[in-house]
């Protein structure tokens, strides 16, 4: 119930304690916070997912964990290719959802409808930054209603712009979006964030290859693994496909992974 059924519950609430105010997502604590956006947060980590995004002069790369395994007893008889987080949402604007993937999926068929009905209404494609907005706006309205819940996803949007070129994304379950050069999202977001720092500390112009080459890196040492080709995915727009979004096949991510070990 929105109110306490009891002076005992009333005392549990005013001390601070999440007693009573998690239980609606429309209601603030005394401390002004929405406990069911943290726990929202939370899910995102617990997917077990880290999910990287690099912006370049003339590409973005995103690159995310694929998990097959999940320790289930069916996972022998499961098709690696029907294993996906990364999803095409228009010609040059492509999304990769760390959290929950039942609602990642329903998420993006829902703004894959939005950015169609923008090119039936203007004739053009939706642009990045305006992809990201619709999706914020459309997340943030999932905290103010008390018979819905917000999803479980960070979507990491990457995609190209006619005008300002590639474009980095983060639309996270509380309703935010805001711009990046990279950023990481996922599990091992703040130890991948922090190596992000110092590699763009000079503020490098990254052509393509560095671009993915660095995403690709970053994740492999936040990580503490050596990828095959088929333990990642790997979603690049770049000038050269005419700012097309695309995942890259397993001989494209193994020629990244061989340079990768070369350098190193």
């Amino acid at each position: 119930p929105p109110f306490p059924d009891s002076a005992r519950e009333l005392c549990a609430m005013s001390r601070g304690g999440s007693t009573g105010y998690d239980r609606l997502i429309t209601v603030f604590s005394p401390e002004g916070r929405l406990y069911q956006i943290e726990y929202a947060f939370k899910a995102v980590k617990a997917a077990g997912i880290t999910t990287v995004g690099v912006r370049g002069v003339d590409s973005v790369c995103i690159v995310t964990q694929k998990k097959v395994a999940q320790g289930h007893s069916q996972d022998k008889l499961l098709d690696p290719s029907s294993v996906t987080h990364m999803y095409k949402i228009t010609e040059t604007i492509g999304a990769v959802q760390t959290g929950h993937q039942a609602d990642a999926r329903a998420q993006v068929q829902r703004v894959r409808q939005e950015a169609g009905e923008f090119r039936y209404k203007y004739g053009y494609d939706m642009p990045p930054e305006v992809f990201a907005r619709r999706v914020a706006d459309m997340n943030q309205v999932y905290t103010q209603h008390a018979g819905m819940r917000p999803y479980g996803v960070s979507m990491m949007v990457g995609g190209m712009d006619e005008e300002k070129g590639p474009q980095l994304f983060l639309c996270d379950p509380a309703g935010h979006f805001l711009g990046y050069k990279a950023y990481a999202t996922g599990q091992k977001d703040l130890e991948a964030n922090n190596m992000l720092e110092k590699k763009l500390k000079n503020n490098p112009q990254l052509s393509y290859d560095e671009t993915v080459q660095m995403a690709v890196s970053v994740l492999q040492s936040v990580l503490s693994a050596d990828f095959k080709c088929t333990d990642i995915e790997v979603g690049v727009a770049n000038k050269e496909h005419y700012g097309r979004f695309r995942s890259l096949d397993e001989a494209e991510i193994e020629r990244h992974l061989v340079a990768i070990s070369e350098r190193d």
